[in-house]
């Protein structure tokens, strides 16, 4: 997913860009509002309010009247005035500084599920159907019974079949983005739902890096 982060402190935007590398999302960095205005094919907008040339709020409010692009302010601004009026014109979000990389990963994701709209209709991969509604899954044509943390693990993987997900992001996607015990969890229910899929599907190990989901 490519990101549209405005921002003109370098070693923010170099950290943030680096952290957000490693959870998969693909960085296009700009300093200035005008940069940020004639950019172009992003799915999301990280943009600091301090800029050089124009108030973050004015290029807030013009990427708003011009697509329902996702925006996320990122800002030293705490005054709940500003708060208010960053969403008031159009913002997803808001975060203050300081922040961590891992809490704009939670914004980011939690913002994209509002905005995505849910699929009204299941979806069939070969011989697995995933109905995402119902939190129901088939398997040539009979209900496969899935814990709550199967099946979300299940349709995480499935809204990418073929990518690598590192294991990092698939905790934090499925679990919680505050989630500190083992990731030996996500083995056993890797494990679990291999044997539930049996050969419809299956569950790639990427040594060193995490799992890829694979449907025939």
């Amino acid at each position: 997913m490519r990101v549209l982060l405005v921002e003109d402190d370098e070693p923010i935007a170099e950290s943030l860009t680096r952290g957000l590398s490693r959870y998969g999302f693909e960085v296009r960095w700009v300093r200035t509002g005008s940069e940020a205005l004639a950019a172009e094919d992003f799915a999301l907008v990280l943009v600091d309010l301090g800029l050089p040339d124009v108030d973050g709020l004015d290029v807030c409010r013009e990427l708003r009247a011009r697509s329902d692009v996702p925006i996320i302010v990122i800002s030293a601004r705490s005054d709940e005035v500003d708060r208010v009026v960053g969403l008031e014109i159009g913002a997803d979000d808001y975060v203050t500084k300081p922040f961590g990389v891992r809490e704009v990963v939670a914004r980011m994701r939690a913002v994209l599920r509002r905005v995505q709209p849910a699929a009204k209709e299941p979806e069939q991969h070969g011989r697995v159907r995933i109905d995402r509604r119902g939190r129901r899954v088939h398997l040539d044509g009979g209900e496969v019974e899935l814990t709550p943390k199967e099946f979300d693990l299940l349709a995480f993987l499935a809204e990418d079949p073929g990518a690598v997900f590192t294991r990092e992001q698939i905790m934090e996607a499925v679990w919680d983005e505050n989630w500190f015990g083992p990731t030996k969890t996500l083995d056993v229910h890797v494990g679990v739902l291999r044997r539930k899929l049996g050969d419809a599907a299956s569950l790639e190990t990427v040594r060193g890096v995490g799992f890829r989901l694979v449907l025939t």
